[in-house]
């Protein structure tokens, strides 16, 4: 049951250390959910340069009752990845009360380069291969095998930039339109700059704890009714640049929650650019592979009365982008849930929410997590 959740209110954090990042948050994901430091037994941290986090972190926030800890780095998905072992431990006995934290400063601060010793960068770096380039070359291959658009890429970033104007925090607020988004700079053919990312600093935190821990607190809590994980990759030279991981891991958390694609009323989808969410729209089943440039078509993304609302908080593309952004994804599915999203966007009756995180690139290799939420009693 995840019983706490905060966002970091602030996008550009000069002042402040990675380690300070996730004591906020961690305090404010603890305080939303009435729980202390003391509580903690589980620590599951990612974000940020810190080497050993799990040792650091547990230092620096005074965790000193800790039975179990998780570092895993995947990338954006970590977080939706954290979830499930978080609620594998929990149930196993390892622990009762786990925060999960990530923190990053990506705008401030220089990103440290890919290291040296990863497989692959002896045989692509060296040629100019890039993580903007990787996605420009999924997008152009999907155009090319089902006749997607510039236009239907740019729907999405029209929902996202709707949805943002009511985000007091999100960096751009400002409505866009699909005319505007292909004015925008070709930074990388066919995407343009409207199709990609914000880059911040931020955070994020939620706090999972065990059925009879939840009983006695007074928060309206958000079940996990399904996860799944996995790793997609070349294959040794078999690259697929039209689909993503979750067409693996969407089946198992469907399974394994009892639900179907068309019982889910509110959708976070990782959205590091505008084909990364048409691709993963149609590997997560919502649509047929091929279809996601007429499913997104039309508003039908557009909370709160389109077909499938998806990130409500304005997403990657607008709101919130700290190198990592599945915390994001995972605290705006925790408000919808709740009925605390912004008015203007909230879903009515929201009763089960979709997760998808992705980390890496799509077209190369990557994580893709999967989680099915539901709101306490749906």
């Amino acid at each position: 049951m995840i019983v706490g959740a905060y966002e970091h209110p602030d996008r550009i954090i000069k002042d402040r250390s990675v380690a300070t990042v996730h004591a906020e948050v961690a305090r404010g994901a603890l305080a939303d959910a009435g729980l202390t430091m003391d509580d903690v037994d589980g620590l599951f941290a990612v974000g940020g340069d810190i080497t050993l986090p799990g040792l650091a972190l547990a230092d620096y926030l005074g965790l000193t009752g800790l039975r179990y800890v998780d570092t895993s780095m995947t990338g954006g998905s970590s977080p939706v990845c954290m979830i499930g072992h978080a609620a594998a431990a929990i149930a196993d006995g390892r622990c009762r009360v786990a925060l999960i934290t990530l923190a990053a400063r990506a705008r401030s601060s220089r990103p440290a380069p890919i290291g040296r010793e990863t497989p692959d960068v002896p045989f692509e770096q060296v040629y100019g291969s890039s993580t903007l380039g990787m996605y420009a070359l999924a997008a152009m291959r999907h155009m090319h095998e089902f006749g997607t658009t510039s236009e239907q890429l740019a729907e999405i970033k029209v929902a996202a930039s709707l949805h943002a104007q009511h985000n007091p925090r999100a960096l751009l607020r400002t409505p866009v339109t699909v005319e505007e988004v292909l004015a925008s700079p070709l930074v990388s053919d066919p995407l343009r700059r409207m199709d990609c990312c914000v880059v911040s600093d931020g955070g994020g935190a939620v706090v999972m704890v065990a059925a009879d821990v939840a009983r006695d607190l007074e928060r309206r809590g958000v079940r996990l009714l399904g996860q799944s994980e996995t790793v997609g990759h070349t294959d040794n030279g078999t690259i697929g640049l039209t689909a993503t991981a979750a067409r693996w891991t969407a089946p198992r958390a469907f399974a394994e929650a009892g639900v179907g694609p068309d019982d889910i009323d509110y959708a976070s989808i990782y959205d590091s650019f505008t084909i990364t969410v048409l691709e993963t729209l149609e590997d997560l089943g919502f649509c047929d592979k091929g279809k996601g440039g007429a499913f997104v078509a039309d508003g039908a993304l557009r909370a709160p009365f389109g077909r499938l609302p998806i990130n409500t908080d304005g997403g990657g593309l607008c709101n919130n982008h700290p190198s990592m952004g599945g915390m994001s994804r995972l605290v705006e599915a925790v408000r919808q849930l709740r009925g605390e999203a912004a008015p203007e966007v909230q879903v009515a009756d929201c009763g089960l929410a979709l997760v998808h995180g992705s980390g890496g690139r799509i077209g190369s290799r990557h994580v893709a997590a999967t989680a099915i939420l539901a709101a306490e009693g749906a």
